[in-house]
């Protein structure tokens, strides 16, 4: 097993630069657009947006509240790395909120919740692609899907539909209707920067290490395997064990990580999958 220190230092340095321009891109849409205009978001981001902006407690407070539960679900769920981060990433955005005043850059509200989901969504997706959550809703909405019959989008629309109803009631039906065109902004943003986060990912694995590989794949990240019996091609022929599982995008960072730390020179094929039906990845045994 080799790690490869040099690999490592620009793995982590391309993952903080992600993460911090997300966190930027995240506070100018909620400064320079939400924020002043009074307008909401979905998910925990629109939670805090609203309890703020009904109690008018400090958003940067609020952030960092909300999101506890779903950093210790995301330890519990995907792992330590990812909640590290995630609550890094937090602690960092509430921050900056408080730190580096954006001045709002509109008030016309079409303009407001276009580019105020545009620039909020960019800042989630580059924080994904990172490897952490600024905001918890995927997490816990990632948890719902392993243990029930619905995907990571229902959960997520569901959620949201509550947020803008309690908009609605409280803020009035203007503000609801261009909170549900934010979030179509954001959502759409995060889709194109991250390709989707409920795009499920398929991934072969061939290695001379892959009963150590698959070990970790059954025993840590609880996902089913299929071994596919092959031969090499190349040089001399011989019989090899082709890996296959498949898992959420949270899910990749993790293994990739852990297969370059038991083989580095494992061969790698990753495919985008639109959907699933049953298996371990949609339904996870409960203990």
């Amino acid at each position: 097993m080799h790690n490869h220190p040099k690999n490592q230092y620009i793995r982590y340095t391309r993952e903080l630069v992600l993460i911090g321009c997300g966190i930027l891109s995240a506070c100018f849409g909620l400064e320079g657009f939400l924020m002043p205009n009074g307008f909401i978001d979905g998910g925990v981001t629109g939670i805090s947006l609203l309890i703020s902006t009904l109690t008018g407690f400090k958003l940067s407070y609020l952030i960092l509240i909300i999101n506890i539960p779903f950093v210790i679900l995301g330890f519990s769920q995907i792992g330590k790395m990812f909640a590290i981060k995630t609550a890094f990433a937090i602690a960092i955005l509430a921050l900056v909120l408080v730190t580096i005043p954006f001045k709002p850059v509109t008030h016309d509200p079409l303009l407001v919740a276009f580019f105020g989901g545009f620039f909020l969504g960019g800042g989630i997706g580059l924080c994904m692609r990172g490897g952490c959550v600024i905001d918890g809703t995927e997490v816990l909405a990632l948890y719902i899907s392993k243990n029930s019959i619905f995907t990571v989008g229902n959960i997520i629309l569901t959620l949201n539909i509550v947020i803008f109803g309690v908009a609605a009631i409280f803020l009035g039906t203007k503000i609801a209707m261009y909170a549900i065109l934010t979030y179509l902004s954001a959502s759409k943003t995060i889709d194109f920067v991250v390709n989707g986060l409920e795009q499920y990912i398929g991934v072969t694995i061939i290695s001379e290490y892959k009963d150590e590989i698959k070990q970790f794949l059954i025993n840590d990240m609880k996902r089913g395997v299929t071994v596919y019996k092959g031969e090499g091609g190349y040089g001399e022929k011989k019989d090899i064990d082709i890996l296959y599982t498949v898992l959420t995008q949270l899910e990749i960072g993790k293994l990739q990580t852990e297969i370059r730390h038991i083989d580095p020179d494992a061969f790698i094929v990753q495919q985008q999958i639109s959907d699933i039906k049953g298996g371990v990845v949609k339904r996870q045994a409960l203990h």
